[in-house]
C-alpha cells in the first residue's frame, strides 16, 4: 500500500485507514474475536492508521483496539478522540466538553485503555462552543509538549474554528465525513482552508455509512439497535431515493469490474493525495475488499462517469438527525 502524509511535514500513513467504531457500538452486536482478526489483517495488508474514540462503547472500543495492537504497536499509527460526552440515561443524547481539566483526564484514560504511553493523533471530536477554542487547544498543545500525544487533529469543525485552532498549534488532520454521498466540506470552506493551511483530511464514513456498499437494500437488514435507523438518509422516501443513486453506482462498478465499495473508496482517494479515508468494518473479507480499492486508479473519464451518476448533492436527507453536531 502506498503512503500519504498527514499535513505539511507530517507523519506518513497508509493511504487507507480503518475506522473501528462499529466493532463496539452503533451498528448492532459485533464479534470481538472477528474484529481483532480484522485489525490484524488490516495491519498485514499495510493499513497503519487505526481510528477509535473514548465515546465508542463508551470506552470499550479503545480497550478492544488496545488488545488488538498489543505486540504490534510499532505497526500502528494510533488515533483516538475526546470531546463528546454521552448521557448514560439517554443513549441518543450528546454533550460536548473541551475544558482543559477534562482533556487531561480523558487522555490518561485513553492511554490506559489502549495500553500505550502515547497517542499518535489526538482529535477534538466535536467543538465545545461554551469556551474559546484557544483554551482547548492550549491544553492540547501541552499534551504534545508532555509527549503524551504526537500530533493533533480536529473533527467536524468550521473553517473559522480550524483557523483559530491552527493558530495555537499546528493541526495535522481534519476529520470530516466525505464520500459520494457527503460533500458538504467542499461548499462550507473546510476543504479550502484545510489545503491552505497544509492540513490533511481523514475522511470518515467514505461509504456513506455502508449505503454505498450496495448491500443494504431495506431498513430491516439493520439490527434493531443500529443507529442508522434514526439517520435521515435511511428513512422513508430518502431511503428510496438514495437507493436509486446506489444502484447507479453499482452499474458503474460492474463496468469497471469492481465492487461498489471499491469504486466509492477509489473516488475518495482520487480527490487528492492529502485525503486518507477510514472505512469501518468488522469483517476480514471486507477489509480485504476495501484495501483492494487502493489498486484502482480511476481515469478522468471514469471519474466523470461516477460524477454523472452520483453528482454533488445526490443524497437525500441530512447526514445527522441533529446537524448542530457538525461544522461548529
Amino acid at each position: 500500500m502506498q503512503q500519504r502524509i498527514l499535513g505539511t511535514n507530517g507523519p506518513h500513513v497508509g493511504e487507507l485507514g480503518l475506522g473501528t467504531m462499529g466493532m463496539s457500538d452503533f451498528y448492532g452486536v459485533a464479534d470481538d474475536a472477528e474484529s481483532i482478526r480484522t485489525i490484524h489483517r488490516a495491519l498485514d495488508l499495510g493499513v497503519t492508521m487505526l481510528d477509535t474514540a473514548d465515546m465508542y462503547g463508551p470506552y470499550t472500543n479503545e480497550e478492544l483496539v488496545g488488545r488488538a495492537i498489543a505486540g504490534r504497536r510499532d505497526q500502528v499509527f494510533l488515533a483516538t478522540k475526546f470531546g463528546i460526552v454521552r448521557d448514560p440515561n439517554d443513549p441518543n443524547k450528546r454533550g460536548f466538553n473541551g475544558k482543559p481539566e477534562y482533556i487531561r483526564e480523558r487522555i490518561e484514560g485513553s492511554l490506559q485503555r489502549l495500553g500505550v504511553d502515547h497517542v499518535d493523533l489526538y482529535y477534538q471530536h466535536r467543538i465545545d462552543t461554551s469556551l474559546p477554542i484557544e483554551e482547548t487547544w492550549g491544553a492540547l498543545a501541552e499534551l504534545v509538549q508532555a509527549g503524551k500525544v504526537r500530533y493533533l487533529g480536529i473533527s467536524e469543525a468550521s473553517a473559522e474554528t480550524i483557523r483559530r485552532a491552527n493558530a495555537v498549534h499546528k493541526i495535522a488532520a481534519l476529520q470530516s465525513e466525505y464520500s459520494l454521498f457527503s460533500r458538504d466540506i467542499e461548499d462550507h470552506g473546510n476543504l479550502a482552508v484545510m489545503r491552505e493551511l497544509g492540513i490533511a483530511l481523514v475522511a470518515y464514513s467514505p461509504l456513506g455509512r455502508g449505503f454505498l456498499s450496495g448491500t443494504i437494500r431495506c431498513i430491516d437488514q439493520l439490527a434493531p439497535d443500529d443507529y442508522r435507523r434514526l439517520a435521515p438518509r435511511f428513512q422513508g422516501e430518502n431511503f428510496v431515493k438514495n437507493l436509486e443513486v446506489v444502484d447507479r453506482v453499482v452499474e458503474v462498478a460492474k463496468e469497471l469490474g469492481a465492487t461498489p465499495s471499491q469504486v466509492a473508496l477509489a473516488w475518495v482517494l482520487a480527490q487528492g493525495d492529502d485525503i486518507v479515508p477510514i472505512p469501518g468494518t468488522t469483517k476480514v473479507t471486507r477489509i480485504e475488499e476495501n484495501v483492494a480499492s487502493t489498486e484502482i486508479k480511476l481515469s478522468a473519464g471514469q471519474l466523470q462517469r461516477i460524477e454523472a451518476v452520483a453528482p454533488k448533492g445526490a443524497a437525500a436527507g441530512e447526514r445527522y438527525a441533529d446537524m448542530s453536531m457538525v461544522n461548529r
